[in-house]
């Protein structure tokens, strides 16, 4: 009787990753706590409240943790049947910004949907353009390695891609789309010369076009991006324009040294970096904690790719993987974008940092997209 009750229990105990759990909720507390750091100074100045951020950004991941728990409980392999319908729903949020957009300082990307609380349909795209093709993928099976199955694959990632770019304007969410699409299928093929070849090419012609622009002089040419290149290039020279935003986020990580002026004693955060507990909040991180308060935001993240690299490896199916896989590419992506902005490795894009920065509709769909991948690990076979 007593083997039989045991093995009742064995049948309904539930495998959590606490360990991944732990890291999200890790980087959700230690965001507040740089946001608030970050941020109370110009609240205080434009909203007459030092908390104004703290508190959206605290209601925005109270709903994101419960959500998440929902994504988690409902079967991963329920997203499947409905793939092209969320890719389909996805593409029409973005094309209601067109009738419906709602300007946020100087970009068309929101959709007001109560006042004061607006949805950025580019991070509905990016968790639609997951779930989508990680049926897709499994769907086509072997016919994905021919040059006909990697273009309509690529084909779906580039399409959302640049209907996000030219009805929001908004590259950097265009490029992690199109990096999320490129992620899933090298990861869903053998093979990898064909895809160093055409990375390689990428890189030539960045490289080619970069050359082109260095050539140019700001407002020359009345592309922004273009501006922004050579910003990038030398921030110096354009301190007082396109510069200004990346020379004081370099300010604010040189005058961090090791461990930091300490927390709360950013003097850069006191209007010299513009909504810096946006984007450029991990300068804010490095400037007051230092590089050892950066090099463990950094390697927290490491950690958590590595356990959702060892979820898709368990998973039961290539569906389940390929989800796990398109949750990675995104985290990864958008961590390197931002970091390498805020360091001007790369020009400034406006990307966030997951789960730290302040955004309501980032943290909200990065949570769901942590849900699915708890709903894999669920699942899998320990």
């Amino acid at each position: 009787m007593e083997a039989v009750q045991t093995i009742k229990k064995q049948k309904t105990e539930i495998y959590i990753d606490y360990t991944l759990l732990f890291i999200v909720i890790f980087l959700m507390a230690f965001g507040l706590i740089m946001l608030y750091s970050t941020s109370s100074y110009e609240a205080m100045l434009d909203y007459n409240d030092a908390k104004y951020y703290l508190k959206r950004q605290l209601l925005f991941n109270g709903v994101g943790l419960a959500v998440m728990a929902a994504a988690a409980v409902v079967p991963y392999t329920f997203y499947k049947k409905f793939g092209v319908i969320i890719y389909a729903l996805a593409t029409i949020s973005v094309l209601l910004i067109i009738p419906m957009g709602k300007e946020v300082n100087g970009a068309k990307r929101w959709i007001e949907i109560t006042n004061g609380i607006n949805i950025q349909p580019a991070e509905i795209a990016k968790v639609a353009i997951i779930i989508f093709l990680a049926a897709y993928i499994s769907t086509l099976g072997r016919k994905v390695t021919t040059a006909k199955g990697f273009w309509k694959v690529m084909g779906s990632a580039i399409f959302e891609g640049l209907l996000v770019y030219k009805i929001t304007d908004n590259l950097s969410s265009a490029l992690i789309i199109i990096g999320i699409g490129f992620a899933m299928i090298f990861i869903a093929t053998p093979g990898y010369k064909k895809y160093i070849l055409f990375m390689l090419f990428g890189i030539a012609i960045v490289v080619v076009f970069i050359a082109y622009i260095s050539n140019l002089e700001v407002g020359s040419t009345g592309n922004f991006r273009f501006d922004r290149i050579l910003a990038w290039l030398d921030p110096e020279a354009y301190a007082s324009g396109k510069g200004f935003q990346t020379l004081q986020a370099l300010y604010a990580i040189g005058s961090g040294g090791f461990f930091g002026k300490g927390l709360g004693q950013s003097m850069q955060k006191m209007g010299f970096i513009p909504e810096a507990q946006n984007d450029m909040i991990f300068s804010i991180i490095c400037e007051e904690l230092g590089i050892f308060g950066a090099i463990g935001v950094m390697a927290m993240f490491l950690l958590l790719l590595y356990r959702m690299m060892l979820i898709a490896n368990n998973a039961k199916d290539l569906y389940g993987s390929l989800l796990v896989v398109g949750v990675m590419a995104h985290i990864a992506i958008q961590v390197v974008l931002n970091i390498a902005v805020v360091t001007n490795t790369l020009p400034n894009t406006g990307i966030t940092l997951p789960f730290i920065s302040y955004g309501g509709s980032a943290v909200l769909f990065q949570l769901i997209e942590i849900g699915i991948v708890l709903s894999v690990d669920i699942r899998s076979e320990h």
